[in-house]
């Protein structure tokens, strides 16, 4: 599910540098991209320290170093272009999991560690994806909410796939929203370097929750997990 989250066709975290000054050899597909990239990287930026709200179109230029013109031949208004830098970000931070459960062993706890680790090393370092991606999307308006629900949705569906027949969907939702809650007050506050430390208690809550009495397969679920600490 998580390797499903790849954008293969698409390289513009290559491509987000100034344009040489002067002459270049560059195609038109690599200018577009070039200033793409860069928008989408203002526009997060801009974002995550003015928040939605605050941010200009002006502010994406100044940042980006294009016109006004080169924005709107992208991007239909800021909302567009916000909505942009959202997807991409998720898809990025997907593709990050998505690398990190691959290079797990094949059984369900190491992918399911493999997928909590990342995920939360990427927010760790990655302060403006995580104000973006947890924060700044809920004052975006009801569009962007709709993409937050629907990236939640992608997570549960991976955890479920991941951890199964040792859960179930409600428990994985459950289990997202746990990980959620406590790393947006984390990074709402500015406490990334809290992040990390969040990693042995969620595996331990993972463990409680996948054991029910008398179920052999769950307990040894909370067993594993707990070893994992």
């Amino acid at each position: 599910m998580f390797a499903d989250a790849r954008m293969p066709a698409v390289q513009e975290e290559d491509k987000v540098r100034q344009l040489p000054r002067g002459r270049h050899r560059l195609s038109r597909d690599e200018v577009v991209a070039s200033q793409r990239g860069r928008m989408l990287t203002a526009m997060a930026e801009a974002v995550a320290q003015k928040g939605y709200a605050r941010t200009t179109v002006a502010d994406v230029l100044s940042r980006a170093r294009v016109s006004r013109e080169t924005f709107y031949e992208q991007f239909a208004d800021k909302e567009d272009c916000f909505l942009a830098a959202y997807d991409f970000a998720v898809e990025a931070l997907l593709g990050s999991i998505a690398d990190a459960v691959g290079d797990a062993p094949p059984d369900p706890f190491d992918r399911f560690e493999s997928a909590l680790s990342a995920y939360l090393g990427e927010m760790a370092r990655e302060g403006t994806l995580a104000r973006v991606f947890l924060i700044e999307v809920y004052g975006a308006g009801p569009r962007a909410v709709e993409r937050r629900v629907a990236v939640l949705d992608r997570f549960v569906d991976a955890f479920a796939e991941i951890l199964a027949p040792y859960a179930d969907r409600f428990e994985c939702e459950a289990l997202v929203a746990a990980v959620s809650s406590l790393v947006t007050t984390r990074v709402a506050s500015g406490r990334l370097d809290e992040l990390q430390a969040l990693r042995e208690p969620l595996l331990a809550l993972a463990g409680r929750l996948l054991a029910a009495p008398g179920d052999e397969a769950r307990a040894d679920a909370r067993e594993r997990l707990s070893r994992a600490r």
